[in-house]
């Protein structure tokens, strides 16, 4: 029946999400989510939720949960917008900022679902190439453009790069809206928010999905001038009034107030993914290094997609980006201290077996 489709849905390629295979129980470190539950708080405010407001409609502003986030980031309410995940948010910054005359700017090993909104919503893109250590150099994009977007830490590399080269990147490109997609900050990267006051083009995405351990809940915000958040309220509100729903709106606020347990988590996840990355190292894995809650990995005997295949026999998933540049390489989430070191244990057998 596809000779109903208009031509743009012809045309994609939709983005595909790490797998979720329901045939037995795996160990899933494909898809970066959080390997703790979210705060205790979080439950119980839910618990409250669902015996009180569910038959209501949410609050369509949000007011609780942007008053909280303008608050954590030192802000004003309307320097921050709210939405059903970061990806929808970032949907909401290609409809609004990018697609004038020039092309948009974003690396060429980056967030897949970036070539996705492009096609959806046509707007002319260039890949500007990482180099061979695989870091963004801000100076390439030193070049006409109609707006810039990156992740920062990048995805899947997970190299960050410093705020003052945020700076460079924003001092360069004034006439044209820079977002970073920070979706990963919290496990060691330098956060872009502190300039949002010192540059009006700056728009800054972060998540409740990844070290506040939300990923089910859908909570993604952007932070930024306040002229660039009202653009993005034009286009919620010519969308769906009503993107976040009660669980969301409350779980996301009791998570932001648990200040210890967040800061708990993320360091427990840093130290996992430093003592993961000595251990692969140890095993003759090429390990980038990291800022975020997994490694971009390469072992220079053993092809990405044998290893990949072969620990998914075993219960084990990581993600395999099929990719030019990339295609030696896997992604794999930072998990509990066990799942690493099964991880490890299975690693180390697989490389002993292939050998022989």
């Amino acid at each position: 029946m596809s000779e109903f489709w208009n031509e743009t849905v012809k045309r994609l390629s939709p983005y595909i999400p790490g797998e979720q295979p329901q045939d037995r129980s795996y160990i899933k470190l494909n898809t970066n989510e959080n390997p703790y539950p979210p705060s205790p708080h979080v439950f119980t405010t839910l618990i409250e939720t669902i015996s009180s407001k569910l038959r209501l409609y949410p609050d369509p502003n949000a007011s609780l949960l942007k008053n909280a986030l303008a608050d954590y980031f030192h802000l004003q309410n309307n320097q921050v917008f709210v939405g059903n995940g970061s990806d929808e948010v970032l949907a909401f910054c290609f409809q609004a900022f990018f697609g004038q005359e020039g092309v948009l700017l974003f690396p060429d090993i980056s967030y897949s679902f970036y070539r996705v909104y492009c096609s959806l919503f046509n707007i002319q893109y260039q890949e500007i190439p990482l180099n061979d250590a695989f870091e963004i150099t801000v100076e390439d994009y030193n070049r006409k453009n109609s707006g810039i977007i990156l992740p920062n830490p990048n995805a899947p590399t997970g190299k960050a790069l410093k705020r003052n080269d945020i700076v460079k990147l924003l001092e360069n490109n004034k006439h044209a809206v820079v977002v970073i997609d920070e979706a990963y900050v919290d496990f060691g990267a330098e956060s872009a928010v502190e300039l949002i006051d010192s540059y009006p083009n700056l728009l800054v995405v972060q998540t409740f999905s990844k070290s506040r351990s939300l990923a089910g809940l859908r909570c993604g915000f952007a932070l930024g001038n306040k002229h660039l958040i009202e653009a993005l309220e034009r286009i919620k509100n010519s969308f769906n009034s009503y993107p976040l729903d009660h669980f969301a709106l409350s779980g996301s606020v009791s998570a932001l107030k648990d200040q210890t347990y967040f800061q708990h988590i993320c360091k427990q996840i840093i130290s996992t993914r430093q003592s993961t990355q000595n251990a692969l190292q140890a095993l003759g894995f090429r390990v980038i290094d990291s800022s975020a809650n997994f490694l971009f990995v390469s072992h220079p005997q053993h092809e990405a997609t044998y290893l990949y295949q072969a620990l998914k026999e075993q219960g084990i998933l990581v993600r395999h980006f099929n990719q030019p540049r990339i295609s030696n390489f896997l992604r794999i989430t930072i998990g509990t201290d066990n799942e690493m070191e099964s991880l490890l244990t299975c690693l180390a057998t697989l490389l002993k077996h292939k050998r022989a």
